[in-house]
């Protein structure tokens, strides 16, 4: 496979600076451009101070037309705020040689010939696309959670969700609620039963389990910590531990980034990788299903260059064999 030479829309951010990250270790990646507004013209690593030393790539300015229109170009991630990305596919003509990676929320609908862009539920499509809705951090904690139940049919019952990210979840700007003052020793629910998420979960299950009509009842945390999201569900469940392990092994069993855990499992584990580890228990006809990501890697960039991998038939885990801290 030949390089693959990549735009990036909103490579300011959190999650645009974690793109860059990545695909600068990645084996067939060359970064194009990173285009950003307010960072124009500055060295990459005077926003993502990290950096330093790994390029001398600078933000690129305003002339975005001429940058999509530039030969050779293969695929662009749309790395800026929820509402942005169809705003930018309004005023701009991507060409159709192009391929879009959207990390918004605008196109997790599939509307607009976008491929909702979860590995683990439909590989195959993803293969095919031009354009991928990258899955939304808690929306892939929890269906990564549950899918498996879902294809066994086995969602008999609401599904109960107590689920915390970390302070990046929330993006880059500045608010009261990630002020370190306030978030420090400090943890509060937010969007209680109300979070736009619930809408991409609803809909991968009902792929799955045809008819999919039960609540999930998704109560959100925000954490004192930088990164990383724990998914606590529940839900009715008729069979042992055993049957359960089994059919959670059976359904991630040709998936490289989803594992399960025979043992208790906590965030170290999958912080700045690309991976998922999920623990199964069962108590009193309750299955708990513990899923733990890293919101930024797993739930964001490193989903969307795993979308990358598998658009341009490349190893799906091309780029992604990151090392979490573990300690």
């Amino acid at each position: 496979m030949n390089n693959i030479n990549i735009g990036i829309i909103g490579a300011a951010g959190y999650t645009g600076g974690e793109l860059i990250r990545i695909l600068l270790n990645h084996p067939n990646a060359v970064i194009a451009f990173a285009h950003s507004k307010s960072q124009a013209g500055k060295p990459v690593y005077a926003t993502h101070t990290d950096l330093l030393g790994d390029t001398e790539l600078t933000f690129s300015g305003d002339d975005i037309q001429t940058l999509l229109n530039q030969e050779n170009l293969n695929v662009i991630f749309l790395c800026s705020g929820h509402g942005e990305s169809q705003k930018f596919l309004n005023e701009y003509n991507v060409p159709e040689s192009v391929k879009i990676i959207d990390l918004s929320t605008d196109f997790r609908n599939e509307s607009n010939g976008f491929v909702y862009g979860l590995p683990e539920l439909q590989r195959e499509k993803i293969e095919t696309a031009t354009k991928i809705a990258n899955p939304g951090c808690f929306a892939t904690s929890i269906e990564l959670a549950v899918l498996p139940l879902a294809q066994a049919g086995l969602i008999k019952d609401d599904i109960h969700v107590s689920a915390v990210t970390g302070s990046t979840g929330a993006g880059q700007a500045l608010s009261a609620t990630t002020h370190f003052s306030w978030r420090s020793n400090n943890i509060s629910i937010y969007k209680a039963f109300t979070h736009q998420h619930l809408t991409e979960i609803k809909m991968s299950l009902g792929k799955l389990q045809a008819g999919f009509d039960k609540a999930v009842n998704f109560v959100p945390y925000r954490g004192d910590y930088t990164r990383g999201i724990m998914a606590n569900v529940y839900t009715a469940f008729d069979g042992t531990l055993e049957e359960a392990k089994s059919i959670y092994k059976s359904f991630y069993a040709s998936h490289p980034f989803t594992h399960v855990s025979d043992a208790p499992i906590d965030l170290k584990q999958v912080v700045n990788t690309n991976k998922c580890f999920i623990n199964l228990e069962v108590h009193d006809g309750q299955l708990l299903i513990t899923s733990i990501i890293d919101n930024l890697t797993k739930g964001a960039s490193g989903q969307a260059v795993q979308n990358m991998n598998l658009l341009f038939d490349l190893p799906e885990d091309a780029g992604l064999r990151l090392k979490a801290p573990a300690f």
